[in-house]
């Protein structure tokens, strides 16, 4: 009899310790198929959205903050305090966690509010095709400002960003160009500055262009055609000087007489501007010449005797 009980209790045992084995071993497999088919999910959903264009700027806020303070304190006191971190945490809610083929102007309408500035009549310069020329001339010659040289510009000035809907919020891969989609956070940031700034314009307005590019010095496409041409407001500009400059050497594939300054000058005669258009325009070719000292194209004049 003693046998048996202890033949029986040692069955219970046996039974026990295979039960908790087994229980164990359930356990086990189930965390590692917990683990496998989590790991799996992480690698189907994609960490970021894939796009062709240069990712965020890497210490954007350190560039952005330091290129506010930099025009605030430094290049333009006149403009008064701007708070530069309110501006810099603006900027980031406009995109950050956002997919970037979303973005809306009011997204960034609380940043157009915190970063906007007088522009002084007669001062302002707008450009098309011109960009490094137009930029050369405004820090050689403080009378005339272009979007760049505000404080909104200044700040975006060939930098990029975009942000993400999956943590960390922010693409620093890459973002889209304005072919993959038309809301990306840099079209509609252009566009929306852009636009103020046109709005800001009195006095005499200058447009820089270029006569040497194929496709038209002037084109309904570009920011300006679209956008800057349509905000300048006839109660506040008096005139529209155009700049028409010609590549040093290049070819010049319309003067002011050509069939897109014909279309220019309309548009803005239809909404009662004055309008001059003058060919490489003397103070601006000088400055082309600094790089092209002994180009023909930069002779002053020549002696005949």
């Amino acid at each position: 009899m003693p046998f048996r009980q202890g033949s029986a209790r040692t069955r219970q045992r046996t039974v026990l310790l295979v039960g908790i084995v087994v229980l164990l071993a359930a356990l086990v497999l189930a965390v590692v198929l917990a683990s496998v088919l989590t790991r799996g999910k992480q690698e189907v959903r994609p960490k970021m959205l894939k796009w062709k264009d240069r990712g965020t700027t890497k210490n954007l806020q350190e560039v952005i903050l330091g290129r506010c303070y930099s025009h605030v304190m430094a290049r333009y006191p006149q403009l008064g305090d701007k708070d530069c971190l309110k501006i810099w945490e603006s900027l980031k809610h406009a995109f950050i966690y956002k997919n970037p083929c979303n973005i809306t102007s009011e997204d960034y309408q609380p940043l157009m509010e915190l970063a906007s500035h007088p522009i002084p009549c007669n001062k302002s310069l707008f450009w098309s095709k011109t960009s490094d020329l137009a930029h050369r001339y405004t820090k050689s010659n403080q009378n005339f400002l272009t979007l760049e040289d505000t404080l909104l510009g200044y700040m975006a000035d060939r930098v990029s960003w975009c942000g993400d809907p999956s943590a960390p919020g922010i693409n620093y891969e890459s973002c889209p160009k304005r072919s993959e989609c038309e809301s990306n956070p840099s079209s509609v940031f252009w566009k929306m500055a852009s636009k103020m700034f046109a709005e800001a314009a009195c006095g005499v307005v200058q447009v820089m262009l270029n006569g040497s590019v194929e496709v038209g010095a002037f084109r309904s496409s570009s920011i300006f055609g679209s956008i800057e041409i349509f905000n300048l407001n006839p109660d506040k500009v008096s005139a529209v000087h155009i700049w028409l400059m010609h590549d040093i050497g290049g070819p010049q594939s319309e003067s002011c007489s050509g069939h897109s300054i014909k279309r220019l000058k309309s548009i803005l005669e239809e909404r009662n501007f004055k309008v001059t258009c003058e060919d490489n325009y003397r103070p601006v070719q000088l400055l082309q010449c600094v790089l092209n000292p002994d180009h023909t194209d930069c002779r002053l004049c020549t002696n005949t005797t």
